[in-house]
């Protein structure tokens, strides 16, 4: 569950709708303690109570069980190293000194009706131009900026506030944010696999009372969130994949289709770099190198490279 709360219109009525979004916050907190008990289920049926008693066996069930172990620790680790930076990364503040540069002083109106841009801000000779400026923050805003009406400030490049990391997902912490829903649908997959012989024998096993009734419950609901975490999960990594692949956020996507063509499209290759850097070894952690950090300013949120428009 995740919310795109970019700021209202000041032309919008008294009753500004996006205030309800501040609720958002509380309900994340709560999020933390639910996220905690289903993992923990999960672990419990997967190492406590299936696999890790197999390890002592002999013959190719210890060599099994030891695998699949050691794998779930790992994606576990990775898991949780990439939902850490995703909750305790900023997202991308606008320093209180920018100014925008000449060149980015105007934007384009013509995909929002009436001469307003996403920011409430109205251009005075209703012409297609008009000077980025929030009028909540009363800051100005970057290319790509956008205000959240959950945390209340301007976020760099945001793509939405998600209320499972309490936190604005952004320019610099958008790849922590894909590297954790990947993880976590390996992990949720590793699950569904390694419990679904157990949970095809759960009815005859529970008639039977040949093992914990206890065992056998927790380890049927865990296979059945296992399953539907990961399928709910491929389908968000498949939409983010696309994003990604042309260098789109979730906010931006209704203005990419009323544009003919997206300036900030630089090709696969490049549009992937822009979000996970250059260096192929790190690609796969919550980390960037000092050279991409210097090299790459779309990672900083204040400058973003555009292609040649004729």
């Amino acid at each position: 569950m995740c919310c795109r709360c970019g700021g209202g219109g000041a032309a919008l009525s008294s009753v500004n709708p996006f205030r309800l979004c501040t609720g958002l916050r509380a309900l994340g907190y709560l999020m933390l303690p639910l996220v905690a008990a289903i993992a923990g289920a999960v672990y419990y049926a997967v190492i406590a109570a299936v696999w890790g008693p197999r390890i002592v066996k002999a013959g190719h069930v210890s060599a099994i069980a030891l695998f699949i172990v050691i794998l779930f620790h790992l994606l576990l680790v990775m898991l949780i190293w990439c939902y850490l930076r995703v909750v305790f990364s900023d997202p991308g503040t606008v320093p209180a000194d920018w100014r925008p540069p000449f060149e980015e002083d105007i934007i384009v109106l013509s995909t929002f009706p009436n001469g307003h841009d996403a920011s409430g801000v109205r251009d005075p000779a209703s012409v297609d131009t008009d000077i980025r400026h929030c009028a909540k923050c009363q800051n100005w805003k970057p290319p790509r900026c956008h205000h959240c009406s959950v945390c209340d400030r301007c976020v760099l490049k945001m793509d939405h506030h998600c209320v499972w990391v309490v936190n604005c997902v952004g320019a610099r912490n958008y790849k922590f944010f894909l590297l954790f829903l990947v993880y976590t649908f390996l992990e949720t997959a590793l699950s569904s696999l390694a419990l679904l012989p157990h949970f095809i024998s759960f009815f005859s096993e529970t008639s039977r009372h040949t093992n914990s009734t206890e065992n056998l419950s927790i380890t049927f609901i865990a296979s059945i969130l296992s399953a539907a975490f990961a399928l709910s999960l491929l389908c968000f990594i498949s939409m983010h994949v696309s994003l990604v692949l042309t260098n789109t956020t979730s906010i931006e996507i209704y203005e990419k289709k009323n544009s003919a063509i997206w300036r900030y499209d630089l090709g696969n290759l490049k549009n992937f770099e822009q979000v996970f850097g250059t260096k192929k070894w790190l690609w796969f952690f919550p980390l960037y190198s000092n050279e991409d950090l210097e090299n790459i300013s779309a990672l900083h949120g204040l400058e973003f490279p555009t292609r040649d428009v004729v």
